[in-house]
């Protein structure tokens, strides 16, 4: 493939990297100020996005695995995209104008079923499009779109937040989801690409009467790939746990003025190495190896995350901050090709879709810990012993995740 064509079908990326690094670590803890009460606000905020998660875990292989079987005109995995992203759309509007908790909840919900309605779809663009030797290459372009647009996300987010200006900010992720899948469909050919299904005459076909086939996984078959979805869940489990509740922590024990301001720059702080290391780091792992470099990744995120409890200052939370982004730009690219290498590529949606499992189902977890850090706080008031109890169970989690990549068989790849 050029590289042109590398870009135009990875820049949907950007756009709901966008969205949700905009909405979870920024914007939904400020908004949720507005509806809980200050001594539950972490186990609100899990609550409500471990209820979309959870919902995220199951949507996005079943529309993934649904797209395996499409034919239409426009190829399999655009149509699903298209509608994911018009219903995201609404459920965004939706969510700008929510007056209370169970109207944000019900929006909030319904936007993770959309969105990753497209999702699951979207990821079957690489396995379906690119040559096995450049699928490193391809990873690597895909996070970074995904790393700018948290860049981009955390700098935008935190300046419109700390103005308390969220309908402002709701209206530029409609747009920018709306441009960056534009961009996608409508330069991405899968009709003309080798190995993807010729265009069907009529109407587009979704076979739904093969569910119980696309339900059907023979994960028994690839023991490897099932260590990697269990890997890569307890890694993102402890990056993810901490990345929600951080806004509270420089809230109430760094006592920042403007906590989503300062959420923000720690977010951009951890994009900006994850944006230099993304593209390089896929590139590199076609060369030296998936395996090595998801091992190097866990040795930089586990000191780094527990390395929080001692961070007293916005300057030292935002050193440890680069560290771990750095760390999660070598996993995320090279986790991700190597996930690729693992896969049936006749079921590439479907068995990537599964990979949700531990993304979504990492961020569903740690969402949990909403109530842990509530209830531990509650202890000693005033102490917050919550969130270094939180830094200790997160660096644990990457460790042992880290660990299990030993045992994963890494397939030769072509020369």
């Amino acid at each position: 493939m050029r590289t042109r064509n590398h870009i135009t079908m990875n820049v949907y990326w950007f756009g709901l990297s966008f969205m949700w690094n905009a909405l979870h670590p920024i914007i939904l803890p400020a908004l949720l100020l507005s509806f809980a009460p200050e001594q539950l606000k972490n186990t609100y905020l899990g609550g409500l996005t471990f209820a979309g998660l959870i919902l995220a875990m199951i949507i996005q292989p079943l529309a993934g695995g649904l797209s395996d079987t499409t034919q239409s005109r426009w190829g399999r995995r655009r149509p699903w995209m298209l509608a994911g992203t018009l219903l995201s759309l609404a459920f965004l509007t939706g969510m700008a104008l929510a007056g209370d908790f169970l109207w944000l909840l019900a929006a909030y919900v319904l936007l993770q079923v959309a969105s990753n309605g497209a999702h699951g779809p979207a990821q079957g663009l690489i396995p379906d499009l690119v040559p096995e030797k450049q699928r490193g290459l391809a990873s690597g372009i895909k996070n970074l779109f995904d790393m700018l647009g948290l860049v981009a996300a955390s700098l935008a987010a935190g300046q419109l937040m700390k103005n308390d200006n969220p309908t402002l900010l709701f209206a530029i992720i409609g747009a920018v989801l709306a441009a960056s899948a534009s961009i996608t469909l409508l330069t991405t050919s899968e009709g003309t690409r080798p190995g993807e299904l010729a265009p069907e005459e009529g109407r587009p076909q979704f076979p739904l009467q093969s569910l119980r086939r696309l339900l059907s996984v023979g994960l028994q078959s690839y023991p490897s790939y099932i260590r990697l979805i269990v890997s890569r869940l307890l890694i993102l489990l402890g990056i993810y746990a901490v990345q929600t509740f951080i806004q509270y922590y420089i809230r109430d024990v760094l006592q920042a003025p403007n906590p989503t301001e300062v959420t923000g720059n720690l977010m951009a702080m951890i994009g900006l190495p994850l944006t230099l290391i993304v593209f390089p780091a896929g590139w590199l792992s076609d060369r030296v190896g998936r395996k090595r470099l998801n091992l190097l990744s866990g040795a930089l995120i586990t000191p780094a995350i527990f390395a929080l409890i001692f961070a007293r200052d916005i300057t030292t939370l935002l050193i440890f901050g680069a560290i771990i982004g750095l760390g999660t730009g070598v996993f995320l690219s090279a986790n991700w090709a190597l996930a690729t290498d693992l896969i049936p590529q006749e079921e590439a949606g479907k068995y990537l879709g599964l990979t949700n499992l531990a993304t979504a189902g990492s961020g569903a977890v740690g969402r949990l810990a909403g109530p842990l850090i509530d209830g531990v706080n509650a202890l000693r008031p005033g102490a917050y012993l919550g969130y270094p109890t939180l830094f200790v169970l997160a660096s644990l989690s990457v460790l042992v995740g880290t660990l299990l990549v030993f045992r994963i068989h890494e397939p030769e790849r072509p020369g």
